[in-house]
């Protein structure tokens, strides 16, 4: 368990856990969801993220619990010695606004750096300013797109962050 705080009469913990759990797979489903509705275009969704990037020395995966009920999630993965990559980032609709993708990126931050990482990038999507606006806060700023992310020119912002 990585963070247990009580926030006014309410149990918050961000946990690992497996990538196929029932409750990663429901959060993954509804983050997908939610972006296919926001992006209907060809290309613009990258969905992809395997079990094996996400375990041992690769990477790990995240659940964020509000009172036992699993609310968000959240994946960092090696992509080279020294970066990991911020993946599957989501917090329902109905907990939103409450810290908790600030506090779901300060672990998944920690994570990185355990796993060795200096620097941590991500793609977001051009219509999540509330996404944007989160990363900005925890200090990344724009980078050229990478990787799988050159395709969807149109649709995708990639962000980095050197790790203190």
């Amino acid at each position: 368990m990585l963070s247990l705080t009580r926030m006014a009469s309410e149990t918050i913990v961000i946990a690992r856990a497996e990538l196929t759990a029932d409750a990663s797979r429901a959060l993954i489903g509804a983050l997908n969801a939610e972006l296919s509705a926001m992006y209907p275009e060809p290309g613009a969704n990258h969905f992809g993220l395997k079990s094996t990037q996400v375990s041992g020395q690769s990477g790990v995966f995240l659940i964020v619990a509000q009172n036992g009920m699993p609310v968000g999630c959240g994946a960092v993965r090696l992509i080279d010695a020294e970066t990991g990559e911020l993946k599957r980032m989501y917090v329902s609709p109905a907990v939103r606004g409450k810290g908790l993708g600030r506090r779901l990126v300060a672990a998944l931050e920690a994570e990185a750096r355990a796993l060795g990482a200096k620097r941590l990038v991500l793609e977001t999507g051009t219509r999540q300013t509330a996404a944007l606006a989160l990363y900005r806060a925890a200090g990344f700023q724009p980078i050229p797109l990478y990787g799988e992310y050159l395709i969807s020119p149109e649709t995708s912002v990639c962000v980095g962050k050197e790790l203190l």
